[in-house]
């Protein structure tokens, strides 16, 4: 039986804001079938979190793909499309794009039987943008008023409130009116926030956490339809049934067990060998001839989903590359076209920008000449430029299957510029993205961003705006800046994406990202599990698998 799709009870007044409806609505795919009692349980391909699995320190896909499970928030994503819908939220209200008022559900409850209120989540989010927690998705409540009061101002990088606490803890554009009401003012207008509220970061936290976050880090108390079990670091992370459950979207197993790997081969050889469920990694490998689905007996799927691969470089770790023509002759000398299908086997689409296809406001060719392979441009524009000396370490995680496609371009870069690129990996995930914070990686670095949410704007602000988590390049344009303040304050949406449009435009001149393909991502699994499903952000809809 389908389950039969909520309407989204969001009340908007503006014109961008009826738009932006208009273009994510549409009924819920889910293929969950609402009854949540299927039972039985599986093992699933993890990796290893960052941090510990707490909502608003959490900006990465190896703790995000567990807290997809674990987690409610005032509006869910449809699985086929992303269109967002309430979830905890019973509506969101706004006449002007700056205000919002906020109703929430009475019955939702946390995993520890505690009633999910406003308060959980003005708490939660004031938490979360505190500077001196130094949480990595405090960038997301910038457009709050009240954010800059809550930061800290000192110099030092490495410790930014050395020179004394910020000025207020709380942020005043949250305001709690009753239990199940709360109010949200931005400083300037943000006509898509409604959509942005269906991501981790702004997901409600229980009482116990500030009583004692390292309690809940050990322990965490979640409001989605499964709760942790047990952690185990370089090992698993297992997750049960939810018993206080309270919406839409319940989970059928009644275990979930991420089981952490190192090497994507490992996991897949595991897949085949039947000792685990679902891979969402398919190693490269495999992708030629479909070999992957003649192994898996045709037990996979493929789906273009919101998902880009670039490469990074951070001038100010590499000053050699400070010259923006460098940064753009790499890009020449990167043959995307070849790679995507001699590595990728077809799967990726070469990248023409910096935003995902699958969201409204894309522009096709925003990077201009600059992703077009060109050796001899390129190395022309190199030697122009003075090119470096020594070698270009490309430093990516080794625990992921990016080996293969990081030689082929070295191989690229080398035989095109003449200069000697050398791939450098990582232990994992957690590794790199530390050494990246800490600014502790030289010449090229592999960048990957899965949306947030279904917009374009998603792909601009979080990345290269000033001070934002991701943003390891030290990207800082103020003419970007104003053009996304200026864009989310537009009274339609095509005045909204022409705007981000131009925003994206400046990345070009700069060349600190250099774009490299759009991604189709699979997912395959056991002859064991059914109703596996791979949603529009690339991550299989754990909570809908069943067992036969």
């Amino acid at each position: 039986m389908r389950r039969v799709p909520r309407s989204m009870a969001v009340v908007f007044t503006s014109v961008l804001a009826a738009g932006l409806l208009a273009a994510c609505g549409g009924d819920d795919d889910d293929d969950n079938d609402g009854t949540g009692g299927a039972g039985g349980e599986i093992v699933v391909r993890g990796c290893n979190p960052e941090n510990p699995l707490v909502p608003g320190n959490t900006a990465e896909t190896c703790g995000g793909n567990v807290l997809d499970v674990t987690t409610s928030k005032l509006i869910h994503y449809a699985t086929e499309d992303a269109a967002p819908e309430n979830d905890i939220a019973e509506s969101i209200e706004t006449e002007d794009n700056q205000t919002f008022t906020v109703k929430i559900k009475p019955d939702y409850l946390f995993s520890d039987g505690t009633p999910v209120t406003a308060q959980s989540f003005v708490d939660a989010w004031n938490y979360t943008a505190y500077g001196p927690n130094a949480y990595q998705s405090s960038y997301f409540f910038a457009p709050f008023e009240g954010f800059d009061d809550v930061q800290c101002t000192g110099d030092d990088p490495d410790d930014p409130c050395a020179g004394g606490k910020p000025a207020a803890e709380t942020m005043s554009g949250l305001q709690v009116v009753d239990e199940t009401t709360f109010t949200i003012k931005t400083s300037e207008k943000v006509s898509n926030l409604p959509v942005r509220l269906g991501y981790t970061a702004f997901a409600p936290m229980p009482e116990s956490f500030f009583e004692d976050p390292k309690a809940y880090e050990a322990n965490p108390v979640s409001a989605g339809p499964y709760m942790v079990e047990s952690q185990t670091p370089n090992k698993e992370i297992v997750l049960v049934k939810n018993p206080e459950y309270s919406g839409d979207h319940p989970g059928n197993v009644d275990k979930i067990t991420f089981k952490i790997y190192t090497d994507d081969a490992a996991a897949y050889a595991d897949l085949q060998a039947g000792n685990i469920d679902v891979v969402d990694v398919i190693p490269t490998d495999n992708l030629t001839d479909d070999a992957w689905l003649t192994d898996l007996q045709d037990r996979g799927e493929s789906r273009e989903v919101g998902v880009i691969q670039m490469v990074g470089i951070n001038p100010n770790v590499e000053p050699r590359l400070e010259n923006p023509d460098l940064r753009k002759a790499i890009s020449m000398a990167i043959d995307r076209e070849t790679i995507t299908e001699q590595i990728f086997a077809g799967t990726r689409e070469p990248a023409t920008g910096w935003v995902s296809p699958v969201v409204d406001g894309y522009l096709a060719d925003q990077c201009g000449e600059a992703c077009v392979y060109d050796p001899e441009a390129a190395k022309e524009l190199w030697d122009s430029a003075g090119g470096i000396e020594g070698d270009l370490n490309f430093t990516f995680n080794g625990d992921g299957d990016h080996a293969p496609w990081v030689e082929a371009a070295c191989n690229s870069i080398r035989q095109a510029l003449d200069v000697e690129c050398k791939p450098t990996p990582t232990v994992d995930f957690d590794t790199f993205l530390g050494r990246l914070e800490e600014r502790d990686v030289d010449g090229l670095f592999r960048q990957g961003w899965q949306m947030d949410y279904p917009s374009i704007e998603n792909f601009l602000v979080p990345l290269y705006s000033k001070g934002s988590s991701s943003n390891y390049y030290d990207y800082d344009n103020p003419t970007f800046e104003q053009l996304n303040r200026d864009a989310a304050a537009a009274d339609t949406l095509e005045e909204a994406n022409s705007l981000y449009q131009q925003a994206e435009a400046e990345l070009a001149k700069d060349m600190r990202i250099i774009p490299l393909w759009y991604s189709t991502e699979q997912v395959g699994w056991s002859d064991s599990v059914e109703n596996v499903h791979m949603n529009a952000f690339g991550v299989p809809v754990y909570a809908d698998i069943t067992t036969k």
